[in-house]
């Protein structure tokens, strides 16, 4: 059967772009489905009209395009798109998607692919590609392109970027990865660099056990990814040792990871072992980029674009208390563990953010708030990045999904 790829975007604006997309797409031996995202006539004839969108999510087009309101219409558009897309695939209508355009259109299209199944391809080439992909990646697996020039036209630039990414796409559709992996139960697990040596060391026990783990970067778009993870029945044990992202959110780094993180795996009864890793820290960009309201706080140069904020005794008590809401959100299943000789790699003594106080702080603020009814708390005398605390934690989540 024909491999089908999807093409979406404004074809009232830009329909010579997309035309050239189709033509080579086809001549690559591939069938095309279009859809229309723009507000207006289109070009050429789409397989999906923007009607179609726009009545996804429950609006008129014809009044919309009247209102002249560009942010409306992309407003109401994406979100239809974000509905009907998922739909079509599901329908088999095509196996990957891709788009061209600036904000606007990046804005359009990307809430469709977002709502596919990660391993869809889907590719969007935009002028924003190379800036903050965030807002339309969000935890999806988008391969977000640089247009370099602006998507107006086809010009020797222009046709070299869309031919590379018509080409990526279908490379993509076409040649599957037919090598049976072997099943084994899914792990999450969250690492920072200064909890590296733990989560390798829990890593390396799960594994040799017959788990697979799959380990998150804690760095805001880390904890998201394995959130959605978990609440998209991926996941059967979390080993979320590494929370940091809690102080980015609670005192204003830039490493958080929004309002919803530590909820997934209670809310889907999943077995979790929480611990406390790098809550020592808040993270920022440059030195000269961490705001005034700091001052007086303690510093650590990680690298010229990493900065690293000490938590202080007050932070570690508020940190405590949302961890303490979060874990207690449990039914069963959950258990949290403290390292009580430091929480991170440079929070040992000797070290640059070796903290008593904060941490003793932070220990009697989970101790005193969390239910022990459903959490159950182990504290270990050594540090986090002890061989013998992450393998404990390794095995107790093992028990866990045992029971």
């Amino acid at each position: 059967m024909k491999k089908t790829i999807a093409i979406a975007g404004t074809f009232d604006t830009k329909g010579d772009e997309y035309l050239y997309i189709k033509h080579l797409i086809e001549s690559l031996g591939l069938g095309t489905f279009t859809i229309h995202t723009g507000v207006f006539e289109p070009t050429f004839i789409p397989d999906v009209s923007n009607r179609e969108v726009a009545e996804a999510a429950g609006a008129d087009m014809k009044a919309l395009a009247a209102k002249k309101d560009r942010a409306l219409a992309t407003e109401v558009l994406s979100k239809g798109m974000e509905k009907l897309v998922p739909e079509l695939y599901k329908q088999g209508k095509f196996d990957g998607i891709i788009s061209f355009g600036g904000t606007g259109g990046t804005s359009l299209v990307t809430p469709g692919m977002r709502a596919l199944p990660i391993g869809v391809p889907k590719v969007m080439v935009s002028t924003v590609a190379s800036g903050n992909t965030a807002p339309y990646v969000g935890t999806s697996d988008i391969v977000m392109m640089p247009s370099v020039v602006d998507v107006a036209g086809l010009n020797s630039i222009s046709t070299k970027i869309f031919t590379n990414a018509a080409f990526a796409i279908a490379g993509m559709v076409q040649f599957e990865n037919t090598q049976v992996i072997e099943k084994k139960p899914l792990i999450a697990a969250t690492m920072f660099g200064v909890t590296t040596p733990c989560v390798t060391a829990a890593r390396n026990y799960l594994e040799a056990r017959g788990y697979e783990v799959l380990v998150f970067h804690a760095t805001g778009v880390g904890g998201q990814s394995m959130e959605a993870l978990i609440e998209a029945g991926f996941i059967e044990g979390v080993l979320d040792l590494t929370t940091t992202e809690w102080a980015d959110e609670l005192i204003g780094g830039v490493l958080n990871a929004g309002p919803h993180r530590l909820e997934a795996a209670a809310r889907n009864l999943i077995p979790q072992v929480v611990s406390v890793g790098a809550l020592d820290m808040c993270n920022f960009g440059p030195y000269d980029t961490v705001p005034e309201k700091f001052a007086g706080h303690k510093f650590y140069k990680h690298n010229p674009t990493v900065t690293l904020m000490r938590t202080t005794v007050e932070e570690n008590e508020a940190i405590g208390k949302k961890l303490m809401e979060k874990l207690n959100m449990a039914k069963e299943k959950t258990v949290l563990m403290l390292p009580l000789q430091g929480i991170s790699g440079i929070d040992v003594k000797g070290e640059a953010f070796y903290g008593p106080e904060e941490d003793q702080m932070l220990f009697d603020t989970l101790r005193k708030g969390i239910n022990r009814n459903v959490v159950e708390l182990i504290e270990m005398d050594c540090a986090i990045n002890d061989v013998e605390f992450a393998e404990a934690a390794a095995q107790k989540l093992i028990e866990l999904m045992n029971k």
